[in-house]
């Protein structure tokens, strides 16, 4: 009987048996490693804590102008166009383009030569009617000459007198005078010119105030009254504004506006503003302290305003009520106390209890201009 022989070659079965203590090592070493590293990087986690660096700003009890605009076009206190009544030569013009002048002032002198004439003539005209009504006015006394005779010669020596004062207005008439005391405007005529009645000579307008008429809600009626302070804005003067007051209120409202015509004066003894200026108008309606705060610290959501507060280096968030609206602020009505600190800067990265750390605003440095400031 023959011998047979049997394979001995390995099997993957008893492969992967062989490297089983192998595998099971580096799990081992694996698992170790891990089992020493985490409680440092817990650890390491526990301790980290997030802070958020803010700014803070009081709550400040401080005037709240409530002011309401409007629009207007800037009018001279009084104004007029200088014209002649009468056709006639101009011999003398006394201003010059833009000059002051004050009333009753001589501007224009037409020709006068006639009617300088007339004036003469009814003054001897009168003086010799006046002496003949004496004597007759002595006759009559001693009864050397009748009622009648005395009676017409007192009718034309009125008739003269009427005559002499017509004769003097129309005189006066040819002298052209300031009828107010202001700013001329362009000269229109020259010396030797004819001009005729209504032909423009110059204009004048009082500048010493200016009129402003503006329109504003009818719904402010209640809340306007004359005397009341307006500030006025012109975009010529950007840094300047000029006070004035309300003069008048129109009796009536605009029905198709809705809204009621005011006019304010302006004080313009510096002759700055002139007639056609436009203007823009802030009406005073009242001045009270409220509690205030800058626009930038409010969180609002939904219908709810918050603020955050630091209570022991954590945030704390709080619900306030707010009013009224000025570009950049806003007015607190409760949930705040005045000086206390409100976070300005960085609100937005809180949760309530969240760590802060406060940062203090810079010192301002000091300059010629401001002198020393901490």
């Amino acid at each position: 009987m023959s011998n047979k022989s049997v394979s001995t070659a390995p099997t993957s079965t008893s492969t992967f048996t062989s490297r089983l203590p192998l595998f099971i090592l580096v799990a081992i070493l694996v698992t170790l490693i891990a089992y020493l590293q985490w409680p440092e990087a817990k650890q390491e986690k526990s301790q980290f804590k997030r802070v958020v660096a803010v700014k803070m700003v009081p709550v400040v009890l401080t005037e709240f102008i409530e002011s309401v605009e409007g629009v207007g076009t800037a009018r001279a206190n009084e104004q007029v166009v200088i014209t002649s009544k009468y056709s006639d030569l101009v011999d003398e013009i006394y201003f010059d383009d833009g000059q002051k002048v004050k009333k009753g002032a001589v501007l224009v002198k037409l020709n006068n030569q006639e009617e300088l004439a007339k004036v003469n003539e009814l003054t001897a005209n009168l003086s010799e009617s006046q002496a003949h009504l004496k004597r007759l006015t002595e006759l009559l006394s001693s009864r050397a000459t009748s009622k009648s005779l005395v009676e017409q010669q007192e009718a034309k020596t009125k008739a003269i007198e009427a005559q002499l004062v017509s004769a003097n207005a129309k005189l006066n008439d040819l002298t052209i005078r300031a009828p107010f005391s202001g700013v001329l405007g362009f000269r229109e005529v020259s010396k030797g010119a004819y001009i005729d009645a209504g032909d423009v000579i110059t204009s004048l307008d009082d500048l010493s105030s200016i009129k402003v008429d503006f329109h504003l809600p009818e719904r402010l009626l209640t809340h306007i009254h004359v005397g009341q302070q307006v500030t006025a804005f012109n975009s010529a003067y950007q840094d300047k504004k000029f006070v004035g007051k309300i003069t008048a209120i129109d009796s009536r409202i605009d029905s198709s506006t809705r809204s009621i015509k005011v006019r304010a004066t302006i004080s313009n003894k510096a002759l700055k503003l002139r007639p056609g200026m436009l203007l823009n108008i802030s009406v005073l309606l009242q001045v009270e302290n409220i509690l205030q705060l800058p626009e930038s610290s409010i969180i609002p959501i939904e219908n709810i305003h918050y603020v955050f507060v630091v209570n022991e280096d954590k945030a704390v968030r709080k619900v306030i009520k707010i009013g009224r609206r000025h570009p950049g602020v806003v007015e607190v009505t409760s949930g705040l106390v005045e000086g206390e600190q409100v976070v300005v800067e960085g609100a937005l990265k809180l949760r309530d209890g969240s760590a802060v750390s406060i940062i203090e605003p810079e010192a301002e440095i000091a300059t010629p201009e401001n002198g020393s400031k901490t």
